[in-house]
């Protein structure tokens, strides 16, 4: 039984491929295109996983898309003509795209893909709820899903019992947290639906001052953890920007413009709306387990990125147990629609637990070799005992390292296949690797990966955190031992690693351990500030080369830069060519 998903045109493409009910492959299209939080229909994706299942499109036995774009449209229409006047800029620019393509959706994919059968399409958060409770480690869970809005609903309060998912409550637009959060990101100068973690990151350099007049004047919370947001502050609803002067005035400052200094005003506004955040979520969830009276919860939707709130959803409710699957934003639509054809349409008992990330494309040891070779590119080779040495030798030695190795995450974040790797224990790292290797804002931290077993020796959590999805904070007399992963109040995004799910990223951890007595490394994703983690090998050489990196592991292969000529450039390709644009742009 081959069953595909797809999740596509509005940010995050991706595709993902289940076999006999168990995930084969998954992946974004930004990673192929090379375009950020690409959108577009995701047909190197789709190729990806039908060759890693050894399929073509006629072995297909279901197609699934992770929402219903005539319901979406429903609500585009109507919420146009009741803010009409105002909508008609917005409607003039959104209505004909609508009009060409996005109501022709299954039209498109059957011509994309060359596909016969029928388009299967459920509601956009359902994919979201099946995406994290199908293919959890639990027979029964209460499930929460908050974003920004698919068809109608922004939030859904459901449960889930062995193959069957119940949605008993939603939240609907325009009343959104994550049009909310999205918000605030654009007035503090940041893109909507690609930076809302650089806000996360940016909070705790503040104080939540604002956070009495949000609920005052922005929001009306109940107990429930629903709420309606006073949109006399808002255009979304209406206009091609989030906010409108009304929101400038209330906060008495203009939308901070990108390439405006960061004041202290627009800490504490990350820092208000980081709270309105948190509080919110913690009353849904309470809500939610008083509703259910179960102890295990499954969390998706965009908005379950925050790490930060989902760690205070662990510490401060009754829920025992909490699954995020990495992807949870829209790319892991791609799975909920999949696992909801095998699983719920066609009545399938679950077969399938998602224990880790690496479910994109490898290449192998000679298929890099062959890559530096045609290019002329100096590297040493190493067998895999020498290479798990000579790496954890050279990172104690406080050089900073590309780690390219095995299938790539599936997901926003990099978890040890494709990340950058440096010395926790080095204070000047943080900067080092924000501002001359990522050539990104000062103020991001960076997230510590540390070996399973022994994360309660440093981190205020017991459970593991296999896909940096929760915040905690790190123990007082550990802080000064990995000074490079504590952000500035005192508290980590933590990557918990266990041999299991990625035996060669554990034994690194293990060995630099045996050098140093730390089992803990930073890691922080392999691309470049505006860029897509790297997928190919080369992807990989060019973000290498355009970096502050000591050095490049690729596979067995190990490249200095001190070794590197500045004419070892691979062959040119319509990505590379636009990759060296952003350099001289930049």
């Amino acid at each position: 039984m081959n069953i595909l998903g797809i999740s596509a045109f509005y940010h995050d493409s991706a595709a993902c491929l289940i076999q006999d009910g168990k995930i084969v492959a998954c992946a974004q299209e930004e990673r192929f295109s090379r375009k950020k939080h690409d959108f577009s229909f995701p047909k190197n994706a789709i190729e990806f996983c039908l060759q890693k299942g050894k399929i073509s499109v006629k072995d297909l036995n279901y197609v699934g898309f992770y929402e219903k774009p005539f319901i979406k449209f429903e609500r585009i229409l109507y919420t146009y003509l009741a803010t009409f006047p105002r909508s008609l800029p917005s409607f003039l620019k959104a209505i004909p795209l609508w009009l060409k393509e996005k109501i022709w959706i299954p039209q498109t994919i059957k011509k994309e893909l060359n596909y016969e059968g029928e388009i299967l399409m459920i509601e956009h958060h359902f994919s979201h709820a099946a995406s994290t409770f199908l293919v959890s480690p639990f027979q029964g869970a209460a499930i929460l899903t908050i974003d920004g809005v698919g068809e109608w609903a922004s939030a859904t309060y459901g449960v889930g019992k062995d193959n069957q998912i119940e949605i008993f409550k939603e939240l609907k637009f325009p009343h959104s947290l994550g049009l909310l959060y999205n918000a605030f990101t654009d007035y503090l100068g940041f893109r909507v639906n690609s930076d809302e973690y650089k806000v996360m990151g940016l909070a705790p350099y503040g104080e939540p001052v604002y956070y009495d007049l949000i609920m005052k004047e922005l929001v009306s919370l109940k107990d429930d953890g629903s709420f309606q947001v006073n949109m006399k502050y808002f255009a979304y609803d209406y206009g091609l920007k989030m906010t409108n002067a009304n929101f400038e005035k209330l906060f008495g400052l203009p939308s901070r413009n990108s390439s405006e200094p960061i004041q202290k005003k627009h800490q504490d506004l990350a820092a208000s709306i980081q709270k309105v955040t948190e509080e919110t979520m913690l009353k849904m969830a309470n809500f939610l387990n008083t509703e259910t009276n179960l102890k295990n919860l499954c969390l998706a939707g965009g908005v379950a990125l925050n790490c930060v709130a989902n760690g205070r959803i662990l510490r401060e409710t009754e829920f025992e147990n909490i699954f995020i699957q990495p992807a949870a934003g829209d790319a892991g639509g791609a799975v909920g629609v999949a696992a909801y054809i095998y699983n719920i349409l066609l009545n399938n008992r679950r077969n399938f637990v998602w224990e880790d990330a690496y479910l994109g494309p490898d290449y192998s040891d000679s298929e890099i070799k062959q890559f530096l070779q045609q290019n002329q590119i100096n590297f040493r080779e190493y067998s895999q005992a020498e290479l798990i040495k000579y790496t954890a030798k050279l990172l104690a030695e406080n050089r900073v390292i590309g780690w390219f190795q095995g299938r790539m995450e599936f997901g926003p974040r990099a978890l040890g296949n494709r990340s950058i790797l440096a010395d926790p224990r080095k204070p000047e790292n943080k900067d080092r690797v924000n501002k001359k290797i990522k050539f990104r804002e000062e103020f991001r931290p960076f997230a510590p990966a540390i070996l399973e077993e022994k994360v309660s020796e440093y981190f205020e959590i017991d459970c593991p955190s296999p896909y940096m999805l929760l915040v905690a904070q790190v123990k007082p007399e550990k802080k000064d031992k990995i000074p490079a992963v504590v952000h500035v109040d005192g508290s980590a995004r933590i990557q918990t690693v266990n041999r299991k799910q990625n035996a060669l990223f554990y034994d690194l951890l293990k060995e630099f351990e045996k050098l140093t007595t730390c089992p803990v490394l930073l890691n922080t994703s392999f691309n470049l500030k505006g860029e897509p983690i790297v997928c190919t090998p080369q992807d990989a050489y060019l973000t290498f080369i355009r970096s502050g990196l000591d050095y490049l592991i690729m596979g067995n292969c190990v490249l200095n830069t001190k070794e590197m000529k500045t004419q070892q450039t691979p062959v040119q390709t319509d990505v590379t060519k636009e990759l060296e644009k952003t350099v001289t742009i930049r």
